[in-house]
């Protein structure tokens, strides 16, 4: 440590040595304490990953009780899921400020073994924490975090929109101070605009910049003071962020306005400073208006384009899930998420929590039980009562868990990161070797230059480029029915070298297709037990059979299970029930080539009822899809059926060696695989449910669906199946927003450039640069908002 007197903890000047480990001082016991936590759990890099002493001081920490936090109902209003193993919880953290900060909260396990895993969103300050319910608790988890110097916000009173709302507040009382201090500074500036100071006694005069200085205090010390706080942090952690040119800039004006009044017999500039204030905090408030006027970041029913299965006056229907109400009753069929939190109304249930956990294990719920949103019932379709509203936030959280991340640097991303680690430097330079220059010429015009260099150069139009062409895309794409879960997609997509198509419900259209049972006339008693069965599955073929059985009543079943693209079974009314494909009803014999449908096989107790011939229609305009891909892409088909309609499929793709019959999820999956290997960008468009490892395995994975009911968190996107036609102008579309990103990188440079010169050369002032520096921000909010609207209507996308 360079000086003994400072905390190695937290970096405050130590009162006394005599708080010490070896030659490491502390301030506190309460500094020692956490040093002492970390360097028993080997996690003493912690202090070389931002600076010396990235810590927070425990100096005038206070002993806190948790108990309260032992209330089991005050428990249920914090958890996020629980399902009396594994429990999810996210804690605000106020106090987290730097990457110190996210790598010692992310390695949280390590001080609390019964931690699983803990997840940082460093923007919105919170901390998501997974634990065993056996091992630790949340009491346990937050004294920790108190210990560390991380006290979670704990309040349920105030939500994040009143948290936004009152930051929108203080914004306004800044820029309200802001705009009073300017205008009255140019009121009293008037002799001097005027040339008027002959008229007005040096008494005056004197009095006039003393009210000046009063005036502009409240600005410069509480307006401007994000800027500094903002600059503050980022050197603190050896960075030079865009804050930190404008925070010189503002302390240039206000620093020679006094020395100028104090020393030089001037007025300063006290009215620029306030009015680069006011038009910087202006500024920020209007993109903001018009970046939540545009705001891409999209609801549930964006994210989940599904209806549910209602039970309304004793009957099943649907409706979105938007519009789905605490207290009334879904049906959810087996594979199907559950949309919100509820209670269970049927016997008993198995809930795959997966999604939510990472656990596949299932979880056997009781009546009267909770189930959480995210999970997914396996077996039997089960009757659930909604107690909590669907969550935007975490639905949406959920589908982008790390679970389903893919491994991918954004092409944009990367280099506007790159450019802005050394881009703040660049300007400080120039800005510094315009000063030196002008200097000696007028030392009023090397000052002037040197702000509005500073000013002017900031990169706010070229961060804004990136995000919201790729918002405005993800927007277009949604009213398309063409749902995409993060913008990162859009960019895989672009990329994509081969398509990979499943037959069954992707190229064929499932409820239009002609069905006919071939066999002996069913009775009523074995059509009950057949739709019974069938109801249970979200499989499109089952639905399709249970769209043409008439049942007279709905009867008990037992021990459901569904086979991925073999089949389905289960005991009805105490009868045995197989439905499926012939190898999986019928184990002695194989599927026949010479079938040239889709047929799903019928027994009932071992006897063979016959089966449902299921004649595919292929979607409309599938011809003219695949004549407009294949030039430019590797296709592909692959199915679970037999071979049977290769002859079919050739009028739609000529070359046969690209179709695959008889593929199980595993076939499916270990194909994807092998065309990476090769160097194939792939993209997967299938059904979502017998090739979910498909669809996590490829670049991009669709899932294509009539049965909005239907979701796969595996996939990346959501395709309604009236807009498979479009497949061709999505991926084109996509191609398009890159190079508008591209136009909007080089309007950004291009504006830059222009007015770092005209800054240099002292004909920008600095006020006129805080007026155009949001300019430019709206120039590239509007420039990418019309070019992906222009681009849009070009492809015929709505």
């Amino acid at each position: 440590m360079e000086n003994q007197n400072n905390c190695y903890h937290c970096g405050l000047e130590c009162p006394n040595d005599q708080i010490k480990i070896n030659n490491k001082y502390f301030c506190c016991n309460g500094c020692k304490t956490v040093y002492e936590i970390l360097d028993a759990n080997d996690l003493c890099s912690y202090y070389t990953i931002d600076n010396e002493s990235p810590g927070i001081s425990k100096r005038n920490a206070i002993k806190r009780n948790f108990d309260f936090l032992e209330d089991a109902e005050l428990k249920a209003k914090l958890i996020d899921f629980t399902d009396g193993n594994i429990t999810l919880v996210t804690f605000d953290i106020p106090q987290m400020h730097c990457s110190s900060c996210v790598w010692i909260l992310e390695n949280l396990y390590k001080f609390d073994k019964g931690v699983i895993h803990s997840e940082v969103n460093y923007l919105k300050k919170t901390l998501a924490v997974k634990f065993k319910e056996k091992e630790t608790t949340i009491k346990n988890i937050v004294e920790q975090l108190d210990s560390l110097g991380y006290i979670p916000n704990l309040s349920l009173e105030i939500n994040r929109d009143d948290k936004v709302k009152n930051e929108l507040k203080r914004l306004y009382y800044k820029i309200g101070i802001a705009g009073f201090s300017f205008g009255n500074v140019m009121l009293l500036s008037f002799p001097e605009y005027l040339s008027f100071n002959n008229e007005v006694t040096p008494e005056i005069q004197n009095t006039f910049m003393w009210l000046n200085i009063l005036i502009s205090l409240p600005v410069f010390l509480y307006s401007a003071s994000e800027y500094y706080i903002s600059a503050f942090k980022g050197l603190k952690n050896k960075l030079i962020n865009i804050d930190v040119p404008i925070t010189l800039g503002i302390f240039v004006l206000f620093f020679r306005s006094l020395y100028d009044i104090f020393f030089g017999g001037g007025a300063g500039y006290l009215d620029s400073m306030t009015a680069l204030v006011f038009l910087l905090l202006t500024g920020k408030v209007f993109q903001n208006k018009t970046y939540d006027a545009m705001n891409f970041e999209r609801n549930y029913k964006s994210y989940f384009p599904i209806a549910v299965t209602i039970k309304k006056d004793g009957k099943e229907t649907t409706i979105p899930v938007d519009k789905l109400k605490v207290g009334e009753r879904i049906i959810v069929k087996n594979n199907e998420l559950i949309p919100a939190d509820g209670v269970l109304i049927s016997d008993r249930a198995n809930i795959d929590y997966s999604f939510v956990t990472g656990e596949s294990q299932p979880v056997e719920v009781l009546s009267g039980e909770i189930i959480f949103a995210g999970g997914k019932e396996i077996g039997a379709a089960i009757e659930v009562e909604i107690v909590k509203d669907v969550s935007q936030s975490y639905l949406t959280q959920l589908w982008n868990s790390k679970a389903f991340d893919k491994k991918y640097e954004s092409k944009f991303t990367s280099p506007i990161n790159f450019i802005s680690k050394y881009f703040t430097a660049i300007i400080l330079a120039i800005a510094s070797v315009a000063f030196v220059y002008w200097m000696n010429i007028n030392l009023e015009l090397a000052f002037n230059s040197f702000t509005a260099v500073l000013i002017i150069a900031c990169p706010c139009a070229l961060a804004l480029s990136t995000p919201f062409t790729l918002g405005n895309t993800l927007r277009i794409l949604g009213r398309n029915k063409f749902y995409i879960k993060n913008a990162t997609v859009i960019e895989k997509l672009a990329e994509i070298s081969s398509i990979v198509f499943d037959k069954t419900g992707t190229i064929t259209e499932t409820f239009n297709s002609k069905i006919k049972f071939v066999g002996g006339e069913l009775s009523q008693s074995e059509t009950n037990i057949i739709r019974t069965l069938v109801l249970n599955s979200s499989h499109p073929l089952s639905l399709r059979i249970a769209s043409t059985l008439e049942a007279t009543e709905k009867l008990q079943i037992e021990e459901y299970r569904e086979i991925s693209g073999e089949g389905i079974s289960g005991i009805v009314d105490g009868k045995k029930v197989l439905i499926g494909s012939q190898k999986f009803v019928f184990q002695n014999k194989e599927n026949s080539s010479e079938i040239i449908s889709t047929n799903v096989f019928i027994s009932i107790d071992g006897k063979e009822l016959g089966y449902f011939k299921i004649s595919n229609i292929y979607r409309k305009g599938l011809k003219e899809i695949v004549s407009s891909l294949i030039n430019k892409y590797k296709l592909f088909v692959l199915s679970g059926d037999n071979d049977g309609e290769r002859e079919s499929l050739k009028n739609y793709f000529t070359d046969t060696n690209s179709l695959y019959f008889n593929q199980t999820p595993h076939d499916k999956l270990k194909f994807i695989s092998e065309l990476q290997e090769k160097g194939e960008r792939v993209l997967m468009i299938g059904d979502g449910l017998n090739d979910a490892g498909a669809l996590v395995k490829s670049d991009v994975g669709i899932s294509i669906s009539e049965d909005i009911n239907n979701f796969s968190p595996a996939c990346d996107g959501i395709m309604d199946a009236k807009s498979f036609k479009n497949i061709k102008e999505f991926i084109n579309f996509s191609n398009a927003s890159k190079k508008i990103i591209i136009a909007s990188f080089i309007i950004s440079f291009i504006y830059n450039i222009i007015g770092i010169s005209f800054a240099v050369q002292g004909t920008l002032s600095p006020v006129i640069s805080a007026i155009l520096m949001p300019v430019s921000s709206i120039t590239i909010v509007i420039f990418t908002t019309v070019a992906t609207n222009i681009l849009a209507k070009k492809r015929r996308l709505v």
